[in-house]
């Protein structure tokens, strides 16, 4: 009774309609090939369906598929990725000072502690989910501070014991080349002024006369 409303009605899902319909055409006596002809699918699909209803009943109807691929990379990889990103390369061995893709998932690749596989693109969409980003490197920007990496360690050292914690910055005092003209508030001032005074502009003494009759 169930399955003659579904077909009936043919509201809903009609995947759900349509295997109700192979099972009533089942019950009825109509073999595979014809069911399968009657809705337009294959009869190993045909067969799966009513294989289903024997054992689960009316639930048979609204199958419950898994959708996309299982997983290529665990929880575990990702936070190994974020925390390798996160990290210096220079404390991890490598030759050069900051990441890129390129090198992150070459390295993640070749790692002998943990190996993770995984794309450029993959990465790039995991780093920015958490806030993470790699700027273009430019040599200018280096330091040439011979204790870099211990300063650089006790930052993060800080930093990471203390996340809740403000720290205050020494300010960078601007240093002014003797040489250049110093313009100051009140020559600014002066200089507006006798913009306002200036007389307006003379406009083309010969255009009159050419106007005038002779």
């Amino acid at each position: 009774m169930r399955l003659q409303q579904i077909v009936r009605r043919g509201k809903g899902s009609a995947i759900r309609v349509r295997r109700a319909m192979i099972i009533m055409a089942s019950a009825s006596g109509t073999p595979v090939p014809a069911i399968a002809r009657l809705v337009a699918a294959a009869e190993d699909t045909v067969r799966d369906v009513i294989h289903a209803f024997n054992d689960k009943g009316l639930a048979a109807l609204d199958p419950r598929w898994a959708g996309g691929r299982p997983r290529l990379i665990t929880d575990d990889d990702i936070a190994f990725v974020v925390t390798t990103a996160t990290t210096r390369p220079a404390k991890l061995g490598q030759p050069f000072t900051h990441w890129s893709l390129r090198k992150l998932a070459a390295y993640l690749a070749d790692n002998p502690a943990r190996v993770v596989g995984i794309g450029r693109e993959r990465l790039r969409q995991i780093l920015r989910e958490r806030g993470i980003t790699f700027q273009r490197t430019r040599t200018w920007k280096e330091s040439t501070d011979p204790d870099k990496e211990a300063k650089l360690d006790r930052i993060e050292q800080v930093t990471t014991e203390h996340p809740d914690r403000c720290f205050r910055v020494r300010p960078v005092r601007s240093v002014v080349d003797p040489a250049l003209p110093r313009i100051g508030v009140g020559t600014a001032v002066q200089a507006a002024s006798a913009a306002r005074n200036l007389p307006p502009y003379p406009r083309n003494p010969v255009l009159p006369r050419l106007l005038q009759p002779r």
